[in-house]
């Protein structure tokens, strides 16, 4: 099945830089669990789902795809 184009330039560059604060969050977040700043094991989650979000969102971005667009769901950017 091939991805069509189905975002605009804005929508593009809106999920690129959500993509961005998701992974440096998440890598944030991970540097604190390291250095136990936080030391509940609950984090990693945080950590990891922070961090595969971010980059599925800049490979949308990338793609010119959105997922939740594709469902047939109206996004206003």
């Amino acid at each position: 099945m091939a991805l069509t184009c189905n975002i605009g330039a804005a929508g593009k560059a809106f999920r690129l830089k959500i993509g961005i604060v998701l992974v440096s969050g998440g890598i944030i977040l991970g540097l604190m669990m390291v250095f136990s700043v936080l030391s509940s094991p609950i984090f990693w989650r945080l950590v990891t789902g922070s961090i595969f979000g971010g980059a599925f969102c800049m490979w949308e971005a990338r793609a010119g795809w959105c997922v939740v667009r594709a469902m047939g769901i109206r996004t206003s950017i």
